[in-house]
């Protein structure tokens, strides 16, 4: 059955759902004085400590659970112990009470949040132990980031055509979290004041409101140029509008409709079930170090405060490391010439490998525009290379 080609995001009343609101004392009401308690913590992580509302609300719904199990037990903020807490995270483990068990990293996120609640009310000399001292949450487990090919990011790319103003939309859309390796909170809250197209720059916000700047690669320029010249238009019509990328209404694009986008894309493509907008993120950032991008550059463009975080996308074929260590190291390249014929075995095996990467590096490199901007950020090697450089319609 043919799959449709643009995606209308955003159901009805999908931007009216409930949003954090500005202050984080707008909190739904807690047991006693839990309500302060927990409005003058969240107030203070969005004030003070500038997290994304994305964090707050997580945060919020994580204390607010906590606050309903003290009170079934008729237990205080103030008075609870390691134990009472070690409790409400072994009955998240357990699940009950129709609930299924929570997942691990959803049970490390509410340890996360105790433990940052309890130091604050230490702090504040509101309780004179922290109970939380001795709480630890369950291993973190280390899985390997999925990621597409870059056939199969070609692929996803080619996927939104047609006359609809959609369909320019559809494919900036994808282009640029692909080029830029943006988050879906970040591609929704971008403004138009932040893209660059003479510099090809793009300004972004992420995790606590920190700014980075990233270079756009020519082929997302070219989708993003074709998108404000006639898909926004005729979208927002004569309304005010600041956000770049805007719904089939003209309001600005939720993360909800973000994710139908990419889902109906990636439908269409055979893709639904290897890939969600993070995937695209992952893509960028794997496809980036396999073309020689440095890990500290990486760092910068992805937005990330640990380079331990970054490191996580290190998980390259061993035959591309062979590749890496046999252009690299001296002795290993004069070893290979020595002439041997174990040796020349290795050459022979290992130069496909070399041929094939020198080969994509040169194909990729030329088509980035800005070559100055990408090479100090080391995005030179960074592009899908999709045919065509602006979508249908």
């Amino acid at each position: 059955m043919a799959q449709p080609q643009t995606i209308d995001a955003d159901a009805p009343g999908a931007e009216g759902r409930a949003r954090v609101q500005h202050g984080a004392r707008a909190a739904a009401p807690a047991p006693g004085s839990a309500e302060r308690l927990v409005g003058d913590f969240l107030a203070y992580l969005e004030l003070e400590r500038g997290l994304s509302r994305n964090t707050l609300d997580a945060y919020r719904s994580d204390l607010h659970q906590f606050c309903a199990y003290l009170d079934r037990r008729a237990l205080t903020i103030e008075g609870v112990s390691h134990g009472d807490l070690a409790a409400f995270l072994g009955e998240l483990t357990e699940g009950g009470a129709g609930r299924p068990p929570v997942a691990a990293a959803t049970l490390g996120r509410k340890v996360a949040c105790l433990r940052s609640f309890y130091r604050h009310l230490r702090r504040e000399e509101l309780i004179g132990h922290d109970p939380t001292a001795d709480l630890h949450g369950p291993p973190k487990p280390k899985r390997l980031p999925q990621v597409l090919t870059r056939e199969e990011v070609r692929k996803l790319l080619e996927q939104p055509r047609g006359s609809s103003p959609l369909a320019p939309r559809d494919r900036a859309l994808l282009e640029v979290m692909y080029a830029c390796g943006l988050r879906a909170s970040e591609a929704v809250s971008l403004e138009l004041g932040d893209l660059d197209l003479e510099e090809g720059l793009l300004r972004t916000r992420g995790k606590g409101s920190k700014e980075r700047i990233v270079p756009v690669g020519r082929q997302a320029l070219a989708a993003l140029s074709v998108y404000l010249r006639s898909g926004r238009p005729e979208l927002v019509g004569n309304r005010p509008q600041s956000r770049l990328l805007v719904n089939h209404r003209g309001g600005a694009l939720t993360r909800q409709g973000l994710y139908k986008i990419v889902q109906g894309h990636a439908r269409a493509a055979g893709l639904e079930q290897r890939m969600s907008p993070h995937t695209l993120r992952h893509s960028f950032a794997t496809h980036l170090l396999a073309g020689g991008c440095d890990l500290r550059s990486l760092q910068e463009m992805l937005g990330h405060a640990d380079l331990a975080t970054t490191q996580l996308y290190t998980h390259l074929s061993a035959e591309r490391l062979k590749d890496a260590y046999f252009g690299a190291h001296p002795r290993a390249s004069a070893r290979r010439g020595a002439g041997t014929a174990e040796d020349g075995q290795a050459a022979t095996g290992a130069a496909p490998g070399l041929q094939e990467r020198n080969g994509a590096q040169g194909e990729h490199s030329g088509e980035e525009s800005h070559g100055a901007h990408e090479r100090r950020n080391g995005a030179a090697a960074h592009s899908p290379g999709p045919p065509g450089a602006a979508p249908h319609g």
